[in-house]
Formats: C-alpha cells, structure tokens, sequence
C-alpha cells in the first residue's frame, strides 16, 4: 500500500534537501512531540547506513522502530526504511527544481506487512484509505509551509 504527498516549496533545491537533511533538527522535533528517538550509529554527516531507534505509543500501546537511510542522493533523493513488529515502511523523497527559488518534494511511503497482526493493521488503513491519504497531505502541506518559514528567516 502507497501513500503519497507532493508539495513545491520556496526555495532551491539544495537548500531545501539541506534542511531535510538536517536531521538533528528533526530529532528534536520528535523528541518535543513525545516520541523517544536516539541514534544508534557512529556516522557524522549523513549518509546510507544512518540508523535511529525510536520507541512510541500508537493504538494505546508502546511501539519500537527501527529507521535506516537507505538512499542517500544529494541533493536529490532520500530514502528511509522502518521497521516495527512485522511492518516495513519504506519512505522516500525526492526533490525536483522547478526553478532557481522552487523545488517539489514528493514524499511516497509503502506499508509491507510481515506479518498477520500488521496485515490487519494495513488492512484497516485501506478501508480508510481517503482518510489516511487526506490527513498524510495536509501533514505535508503544513510541514512545507513551515519548512519554507523557516528557510525564510535563515
């Protein structure tokens, strides 16, 4: 199961794929939003291999995942897998310069179900399929929109 977002954000390419890949800054973010988030590898600047371990609560109970870069193509492209009982999220973003001060960042994640419980679980955001996808591009449009804020006011 995919879903996908696409927003254009003001500003260049490299400097928006820079600020998406300023991934202590997304740390903290995480962090103030309740959900435990720890690197868990010796890597400095990013790269493939960059690995967090994350521990959260989602459906009353607490969860684990673990996030890997898996793609990592300046000023191009990311990709990011995680994995949490029996469930493989593979997310990527793409960055496309649209002009010198535009760049569209589309964002595609696809559920891979491992195992019956998470079958269930896909199973349940299918039926709710233009809800899930609704809510994940709102998400992302307030997440450009702030993004953009940001590379404003440096």
């Amino acid at each position: 199961m995919e879903i996908t977002a696409q927003e254009d954000i003001e500003g260049s390419l490299e400097q928006v794929f820079d600020g998406l890949s300023n991934f202590e800054q997304f740390e903290r973010a995480i962090l103030r939003r309740g959900v435990d988030v720890r690197r868990i590898d010796e890597v400095d600047e990013p790269t493939v291999g960059m690995r967090w371990a994350s521990e959260f609560r989602y459906r009353g109970k607490t969860r684990q995942a673990e996030i890997t870069l898996t793609r990592f193509d300046r000023p191009n492209a990311m990709q990011f897998q995680s994995t949490s009982a029996g469930l493989t999220v593979i997310t990527d973003l793409e960055c496309l310069s649209l002009s010198r001060s535009r760049t569209r960042v589309s964002i595609t994640c696809t559920l891979k179900p491992k195992t019956l419980s998470a079958r269930i679980l896909v199973q349940s955001i299918k039926l709710a399929r233009s809800s899930v996808q609704r809510k994940f591009r709102a998400r992302a449009s307030d997440f450009a929109r702030e993004f953009e804020k940001k590379l404003k006011t440096g």
